[in-house]
This record gives structure tokens, C-alpha cells and sequence, in this order.
């Protein structure tokens, strides 16, 4: 084997290239279920990164705007092999599920749904959904150690579950609480944290590649070009997607609907289901969004397509600002027992975090009608159990057989529920 381009854990780039590339394929089921993908791969499969040092990674980029699980993927790749090691592990996270929105969506502009890829994801869906859930038991059981940790993570759940409370103060709430848990312990060994003008001169850098191209747009094709429109819309958008793309749908569509006038409410609707069934971070709806303003705006299936080229650019070029700049501090911060023990609080919400994104995602799989109860403080998701799809349930049971009892793997229990799904919905 050629060492030459070996990360300290022996795990050489070629290599790795081969499992980002898996990854990007297989990631189906919004971040609960990429988080529980890569957790079989690169710490229970492969041992890359230890348990510890990935929910360290975790909490940390649960803290930062933008997609969570994406962002994990960009750490850990850079964790093995630095910057080159980082950008694959997040380009090849985004690019299979970009790739595959983009050609979907020209599809949908030209020809509206089509039922042979709703047949197909039907299926997987209802597979992803029992992945996700065995991956929640194994996140829980290794993250919750002792009983605090699992209030927290049932208080998390529950707020943001049935109370809507922001995502951001679930996970300020939690660092507080184990930053003043954690205030007595003695710090030890606590290491320097990494030089300030390294990491400013990293933050300038992507920060330039990021807004470089946008003030380009501006210069030459002036700020009222549709193209320069969306590029401003979506920067601002990357700054405030705490918590993820759920967090920040309902703003979007209003913006891209009501004000912006890109789509309109049912094509938004229809772009959100696309991008929950196909790999890739539920993020890349924003993809959909960009290619019908340029398409509308500039009358042609190219102005479509420079439009989700914009889109994309500035939706993840700041995920890896984030990443390269902070990732130096996990480390240190994992050395020093106030903060530690902060992370170690958001741990345990995390696990309420993930709780809530699996049931949001268990009910929209298994019942066709689901809304928020809106009584005051009060706001949990409701189900209409009349709606309830039995052949998906026992999909999902199908699937948590394949992958518990006989072992199938990821790919095959995805295929079989796939083809089962689609013979269900075509030809019965």
C-alpha cells in the first residue's frame, strides 16, 4: 500500500476519497439519518475517528449555521487528511445529491411530478426511516451517561418537539447548564489553543472565496441581476440556518414565494419533498429555488441552471469557512473542563435534537397528513391517524429486519425497499 498519502490513522486519501464518495450516495434521509450514516461508517465500520472525537465534532457543528452533517463530513475528512482531505469529504457529501436535485428539477419544470421517482423514493424512505431510528439507539446509548444527560435530552425533545422552541436556545440552554456543571472540575494539561493569526488568515481566505465571486456578479452584471439577487439572498440565508434547513423553510418559502416571486407555494412544497428523498442535505431545496428564479427570471434552462450553480456556491462555500477556521479549537476546547463539559451538555441535547428530526421525519413518512397543533405555547406535531400508510410501516419493519436481524447492509436494504415501494404504488 502507498503511505505517501496516509493520515496519522493509516487511512490513505485514495481510500478515503472512495467512502466520501459512499457516503454522498447512500445519504438519504435529512440529517438524522446522515448523522446515523456516517456514524456506521466512520466510527463503528472503520474506527476513523473515536466515538468521542466525532459527537465532539457533533456538538461542535450543531453550534454553526448552515448543515449540520455536511459540516461533519468536511471535519472529519480534514481530520485524516487537512484541507485537500476536507474538501472532498464535503464536496462529494453535496455533489451525488446536487447532481441528482439539478436533474430532477429540470425534469419537474419540464414535465411536473414524476411518478416512477415518487414510486422509487416512497420506498426508500420508508427504509430510512428504520436507519435512522437504530442509529438514534446507538448514538443514545453511547452519549447518555448518567441521568442529567438524560433529562437534558428529553427536555431538548420536548421543547423543540412540542413547545417550537429555536433550535438555537435548546443548544445555549444545554452549554450553559454544562459549562456551571462543570465549573468545579480542576483544569489540567489544558494545551494552547490554536494561534490567531492563523485561523484569521484561514477565515479571510474562505471568506474570500466565498463573496469574491458575489461581488463579480454585482460588478458585472449589475445588483439587480437575478443572478446577483439570489447570490445576496442566499448569503444572508447561510448566516441563519441554525438548526438546520427545518429551521429555516418557512422564511425561505415566504421569501422565495410571497416576496421574491420566484415559484409558487405548491412548486415550493413539491421542491421540499424532492429534496427529502434524494441523497444529499435537505439543504439543496434551496437548489430547486435558485434554478426557478433563474429560469423564470432569465427565460432559458441555462438561466435555470447558472441560477442553482449560484445557489450552491453560496449555500456550502461557508460551511468551509466554518469548518477550517473552528475545527483547530475541538480539539482544544475537549482540554479544558468548563468547556468540555459544555459540549458534553449538548451531547445530550443533540440526542433530543436527532429524536425530534426522526420523529418529524417517522411521521411525514408513515401518515399523508401531518400539522402543528397551535395552542398557545403548546405546539406539537399531530398526525391524522386516518392517513396512516400501513404498506409504509411495514416497509419500515422490512427494513429493520434486513438490517438487524440479516444483516443486508445499507445498499441492499435500500434497493429491496425500493423495488418493493415501487411495485406498490405502480402495479397494485
Amino acid at each position: 500500500m502507498n503511505n505517501q498519502n496516509a493520515s496519522p490513522a493509516g487511512v490513505t486519501f485514495p481510500d478515503a476519497v472512495r467512502v466520501w464518495a459512499r457516503i454522498g450516495c447512500l445519504s438519504f434521509g435529512g440529517p438524522a439519518g446522515q448523522i446515523a450514516l456516517m456514524h456506521r461508517e466512520i466510527v463503528e465500520e472503520r474506527q476513523w475517528l473515536s466515538e468521542k472525537e466525532y459527537l465532539s465534532a457533533l456538538n461542535f457543528c450543531m453550534l454553526l449555521p448552515g448543515p449540520e452533517a455536511m459540516q461533519l463530513a468536511t471535519y472529519a475528512g480534514w481530520k485524516l487528511h487537512g484541507v485537500k482531505g476536507g474538501l472532498a469529504a464535503g464536496l462529494l457529501f453535496v455533489l451525488p445529491g446536487a447532481f441528482v436535485v439539478l436533474a430532477l428539477t429540470m425534469l419537474y419544470a419540464s414535465f411536473g411530478k414524476l411518478p416512477v421517482v415518487d414510486a422509487v423514493f416512497y420506498g426508500i424512505k420508508a427504509a430510512v426511516l428504520a436507519i435512522v431510528i437504530e442509529a438514534l439507539l446507538r448514538v443514545a446509548k453511547r452519549a447518555l451517561k448518567g441521568t442529567s444527560d438524560w433529562i437534558i435530552a428529553g427536555l431538548a425533545f420536548l421543547a423543540l418537539y412540542a413547545f417550537a422552541v429555536p433550535f438555537p436556545i435548546v443548544i445555549i440552554a444545554a452549554a450553559v447548564f454544562g459549562f456551571w456543571r462543570s465549573s468545579g472540575v480542576r483544569e489540567e494539561h489544558a494545551g494552547k489553543l490554536p494561534s490567531l493569526g492563523d485561523i484569521s488568515r484561514t477565515a479571510a481566505l474562505w471568506a474570500a472565496i466565498w463573496q469574491v465571486p458575489l461581488a463579480a456578479l454585482a460588478m458585472f452584471l449589475g445588483p439587480h441581476h437575478v443572478l446577483t439577487e439570489i447570490g445576496v439572498f442566499f448569503s444572508k440565508l447561510a448566516v441563519v440556518t441554525f438548526g438546520g434547513a427545518y429551521a429555516v423553510l418557512t422564511y425561505m418559502a415566504q421569501a422565495a414565494v410571497e416576496q421574491q416571486g420566484w415559484l409558487s407555494a405548491p412548486e415550493m412544497i413539491d421542491g421540499l419533498a424532492l429534496a427529502e428523498t434524494t441523497p444529499g442535505p435537505l439543504i439543496l431545496v434551496t437548489q430547486f429555488v435558485g434554478y426557478f428564479a433563474g429560469l423564470r427570471e432569465m427565460g432559458s434552462t441555462w438561466g435555470g441552471i447558472a441560477g442553482a450553480v449560484v445557489t450552491l456556491w453560496m449555500t456550502f462555500a461557508p460551511c468551509f469557512l466554518w469548518i477550517f477556521a473552528g475545527a483547530p479549537y475541538i480539539e482544544a476546547i475537549g482540554k479544558r473542563p468548563r468547556l468540555s463539559g459544555a459540549l458534553a451538555a449538548i451531547t445530550a441535547a443533540v440526542v433530543g435534537v436527532i429524536l425530534n428530526l426522526s420523529v418529524w421525519f417517522g411521521l411525514h413518512v408513515l401518515f399523508g397528513k401531518v400539522e402543528r397543533l397551535d395552542a398557545g405555547w403548546f405546539r406539537p406535531w399531530i398526525p391524522d391517524w386516518v392517513n396512516l400508510d400501513w404498506f409504509a410501516l411495514g416497509l419500515s419493519l422490512i427494513a429493520a429486519l434486513a438490517l438487524l436481524k440479516f444483516h443486508l447492509g445499507i445498499i441492499r436494504t435500500l434497493l429491496l425497499c425500493a423495488a418493493l415501494g415501487a411495485a406498490w404504488r405502480l402495479l397494485l
